[in-house]
Formats: structure tokens, sequence, C-alpha cells
């Protein structure tokens, strides 16, 4: 079934802001950028959702952060295709890198082909989080809220023994924090809107090439000696090689088209005669 998705599947103009509200709608995420789901865990999930307990979800982490834990996510998809006999050879050393049009093709994919075995309808009896409890994520979580009681108490202690001067450190501390978050927040808001600038601009340049591409394949075909004497070749050619984007060129092919009918139909009457 794979298989039968080609780069020129309609599958491939679906854009990034759908594709993100389909894995948050799922799988009950909060992703913002494609990029977010470079990991390989999320496309784990999805496949787990379309093929319910197909995915050892206990060897997905969905903390991974180094290329390395990441390729191992991708192992175990890649192990789920060859099983399920899912014909897609994942490029890994592309969507490890984390470059987003890499990872929109291949959840454009990754969506065309979910949705042609369940026809787009969400399973009502999947529990994402409960699923992901099986990953590496909410051990991960959990750790970090066991740190963060530690920290507390410790804190509490602190308080209690009325060292003032830590405090006052620590509050000074603070205000210096706020101001770098807040430095931080603006510059990773600037960094995620020229990431998706460059997102849009691969996306039309993709699209451009596209229809490019099937131009030079009509121009190439209308210059076959066969046929680039027909009517309807030159006409076309009229049309392809109109100058500054001509408004009438459509209706000179048009044009061009008629008379040439015509004149067949009369040399058609004379030759009866």
């Amino acid at each position: 079934m794979a298989s039968n998705i080609g780069m020129m599947d309609s599958a491939y103009f679906v854009g990034r802001n759908e594709i993100l509200t389909w894995i948050n709608n799922r799988l009950q995420l909060n992703l913002s950028r494609i990029e977010e789901a470079a990991s390989g865990a999320v496309q784990c999930q999805m496949i787990d959702m379309t093929y319910p307990g197909a995915v050892p979800m206990h060897k997905v982490n969905f903390d991974a952060k180094s290329e390395y834990d990441m390729i191992q996510n991708y192992k175990v998809l890649q192990e789920v295709f060859n099983k399920l006999k899912i014909e897609k050879h994942i490029e890994v050393n592309r969507l490890v890198k984390g470059r987003p049009l890499d990872n929109l093709e291949f959840l454009q994919w990754l969506k065309r082909y979910c949705d042609s075995v369940n026809g787009g309808i969400m399973n009502e009896n999947y529990n994402p989080v409960e699923r992901r409890l099986k990953g590496g994520k909410e051990r991960n979580l959990k750790g970090s809220h066991k740190s963060s009681k530690s920290l507390q108490a410790n804190n509490l202690h602190n308080s209690a023994s009325g060292d003032t001067a830590a405090v006052n450190k620590n509050s000074v501390s603070k205000q210096g924090k706020m101001g770098v978050a807040t430095a931080s927040g603006d510059a990773q808001a600037l960094s995620k809107e020229i990431t998706d600038l460059k997102l849009s601009v691969d996306l039309l340049e993709k699209e451009r090439d596209f229809y490019f591409a099937k131009l030079r394949d009509i121009e190439i075909l209308c210059q076959t000696p066969e046929v680039e004497n027909i009517p309807m070749a030159v006409a076309i050619k009229k049309i392809l090689y109109a100058a500054d984007a001509k408004e009438n060129a459509l209706e000179e092919a048009q044009e061009y088209i008629s008379q040439s009918v015509d004149e067949g139909e009369t040399e058609e009457g004379e030759e009866e005669n």
C-alpha cells in the first residue's frame, strides 16, 4: 500500500499546520513545529494507534535529544514497518538532523498512509497518554518530579534555618534569570519565525519546481517530430512561449485550433467533390 504513495501524490501538498493539528489531536500533544517530531517517537505512536499494540512502546524514547537516541526510535519504527510489510525506507540520517522539510515530507507520507488504513477516523479506544507510559518520556518526567520535591524540601529547610543572606542571593539570582529568560524567549520566537519562513520558502520552491517540470515535459512532447506540427501541439506552444504573461495567448491558441479545424473540413469537402 505504501509503495503506491508517490512524490506527486496530493499527500505531499498537505500543509504544516494541518499535519501538526493531526498529530496533536490524535496523540494529545502540543507540538508547534514540525521539527519537534524529528526524534521518531511521534511516528512510532502514530503507527501504534493505527495498529494497536504493534509497536513495543517500552522501547520508544519520547525524550530523545541526541541523534543516537533518535536513531534507536527509528530502528524500532523500521522493524515495525518490516513486520507489518510496510514498504517504506526511512531516511534516518536526514530526519534526525531536524530539518523541517525532510520531516514534513515523512509526516505527510505517514498521514496519507494512516488515513488509507483507517479512513482518517480516529481510534476512540486508543489512549495515547496511557500508551506513552510504556515509553521513555513519562519515566523521565517522574524523575524530574522527584527532583523537584527534593529541591522544595531543601528550600523549606534553608528557610527554616533563617538564612537571610541566602534568600537575598536567590532573589537577585532569580531576577537575573528572569531577564535572561525574557531575552531567550524573544530569541526563540524570532528563531521560530525564521524557521517558519524558511519552511514556507522551501514549500514554495518545491511547488514551483513541480509545475515547471510538468511544463517542461509538455514542451518536450510538443517538440517531438511526430506531433510538433499538429494543431494542438502548435497551440500549446503558443501558450508556453507567450511573452510577458500575455493575456490573450489562450484566445490565440483557441483561434488557431478553430482555423485549423475549419481548414481541415474545407480540404475534406474539396477532396470529396
